[in-house]
């Protein structure tokens, strides 16, 4: 099989093995489906807690692991499934579960778990904390410390507080902030792609 061919930066041509060519275009359209969804929310849902806006985050949690690298030993194996959680009440009253029915990111399976108190929670990946969950954000985040967890929250400064992602809505469009501190801390790796479409990255990577 050919090689692509692409242009470098500089504007000089190079060549792509079919492999590389075929994850740039992974990552792209991924780039293109978080964008869609940071631009396209009608107002009506960002007014109210709505399953609408719930069926966005949940398409929102399902891409941001797809660019986020978890540290070796993080699963058994390579076929272990990715774990969701959510803490408290949810709010995405099962549309995160029907969300992510089925679906896998390479070669991993996806399932959700519900707890209702932070030390009830075991193997998880990705960590949702509600807006009505302001009592728990502090054990929550305390619990998951220095484990890799992807916490994403959407309580007010949920990102500044130490969590990794933090939903806001700005002129009724959902976008998202991101602690690269906090990422460093669970040791999770994150896209540039996904950093390019933040609101905010707070912090900087060690050794930039």
């Amino acid at each position: 099989m050919e090689k692509a061919e692409a242009r470098g930066i500089n504007g000089n041509r190079m060549r792509i093995g079919p492999r590389a060519a075929s994850r740039n275009l992974a990552l792209v359209s991924l780039a293109v489906s978080l964008a869609m969804l940071s631009s396209t929310l009608p107002a009506a849902r960002c007014e109210s807690s709505g399953s609408s806006e719930y069926d966005v985050k949940a398409a929102f949690l399902f891409h941001f692991a797809q660019f986020v690298e978890w540290p070796v030993g993080t699963f058994k194996d390579a076929t272990s499934p990715l774990t969701y959680c959510t803490v408290g009440d949810d709010p995405f009253r099962g549309a995160l579960d029907q969300g992510l029915s089925g679906k896998t990111i390479g070669t991993r399976p996806l399932r959700v778990q519900h707890f209702k108190l932070p030390h009830e929670m075991q193997s998880c990946q990705v960590l949702f904390v509600g807006a009505g969950e302001n009592k728990l954000l502090a054990d929550t985040i305390a619990n998951v410390s220095g484990r890799p967890v992807l916490t994403v929250g959407e309580t007010e400064h949920f990102a500044a507080d130490g969590g990794v992602i933090g939903f806001v809505v700005e002129a009724n469009k959902i976008r998202f902030e991101v602690n690269l501190e906090a990422a460093e801390k669970a040791n999770l790796k994150i896209s540039a792609r996904l950093l390019a479409l933040a609101k905010t990255v707070i912090g900087n990577p060690k050794g930039n």
